[in-house]
């Protein structure tokens, strides 16, 4: 059945989900607030600076204005950057009429809170301006799901219902989806995921090969799973698609903003240089400094985390962390406990 979606935020992956529901036949409008970006999208059909080969679905319509935008949609799509959520989410509940569903499609954890961003919306949007909030994430990457590259991933939500209303929103012959209620191990795997992409990266700037990239993405899941895990979140959802799924995708691909960011680091770049160089939001490096203050609120042990902590926030020479991490205490390695 038709729906109407708003996507809020037009970066490359609102744009590839904004395609993916125009080509399953559903009124979608895609806001944001810089105008030419809009207007480009309305006039030509384009969004070049994000997704440059790609022309954009005659039927989406591009807005500025958030009411107009979100003006009797069914489901409100959030794919800002975790740092803009909140206000814009606040935005929404000041212009909403209707009651839709919230679903949000953005990785990371709120600054100062350390909160998911299911519950930062939560908070920001009454129950009688929302229907549930449900979660889509998963390995994908905007530029291969707006070519039609096959992918799944998963909506997450704590009453299935809605988690299968998104599936059969989106769900096609190149894009599928899965359902989960684990909206707590879902989130925090999208969100750290970004941290071991830093580290994936600065091996391979570094130079090291095949056997390092194995060891960082395995290490790198256990402390996915054990911060996860000490949150509430079910373990078996990180060796699903948002856990070791997304971690794959998001430490092996160019496609990574993250990885180009570690790749960067590893090459003798400092941070500021490499932001300025990617030109778009790195969610990986805010998230790194939030899940080091919760893992520490929490006691649990993230050597990996706190080593790209070091080289981000402290100003760590890169080779000389790598080399200390290797030389830690020995650990016995399926011991699954926060130190």
């Amino acid at each position: 059945m038709k729906q109407t979606i708003a996507v809020l935020g037009p970066g490359s992956w609102g744009t590839a989900l904004a395609q993916v529901l125009a080509e399953n036949g559903h009124d979608v409008r895609i806001w944001g607030n810089n105008e030419a970006q809009i207007n480009e999208i309305n006039t030509y059909h384009t969004n070049r600076h994000y997704l440059p080969d790609i022309k954009i679905h005659a039927s989406i319509r591009g807005e500025n204005e958030l009411a107009t935008a979100i003006d009797g949609a069914d489901a409100i799509l959030f794919v800002v950057p975790t740092k803009a959520i909140r206000v814009v989410a606040q935005e929404f509940v000041e212009k909403v009429k209707n009651k839709p569903l919230i679903i949000h499609a953005s990785k990371g954890l709120e600054q100062g809170t350390h909160k998911r961003i299911s519950e930062v919306l939560c908070e920001e949007i009454p129950s009688d301006k929302r229907q549930g909030v449900v979660v889509l994430s998963g390995p994908s990457h905007a530029e291969e799901v707006a070519v039609h590259d096959i992918t799944t991933i998963t909506a997450a939500s704590e009453d299935i219902n809605e988690a299968t209303y998104v599936q059969n929103l989106f769900m096609n012959e190149y894009f599928r989806i899965y359902t989960n209620t684990d909206i707590i191990g879902v989130e925090m795997g999208a969100a750290l995921k970004n941290i071991i992409a830093i580290g994936a990266g600065a091996i391979h700037g570094l130079g090291f090969g095949d056997d390092a990239k194995a060891a960082i993405m395995t290490r790198g899941l256990a402390e996915i799973s054990r911060l996860g895990v000490a949150m509430g979140a079910d373990p078996l959802t990180f060796i699903g698609l948002s856990g070791v799924g997304d971690l794959i995708v998001t430490c092996t691909s160019v496609h990574s903003r993250n990885w180009r960011a570690g790749n960067l680091l590893g090459k003798g770049h400092n941070l500021q240089e490499v932001l300025d160089n990617m030109g778009m939001i790195v969610e990986g490096v805010s998230t790194t400094k939030a899940a080091i203050e919760l893992a520490h609120q929490v006691k649990v042990e993230m050597p990996i985390t706190e080593t790209i902590y070091s080289v981000l926030y402290e100003g760590k020479d890169i080779q000389t962390a790598a080399k200390e991490i290797m030389l830690r205490d020995g650990k016995v390695e399926n011991e699954f406990s926060p130190n």
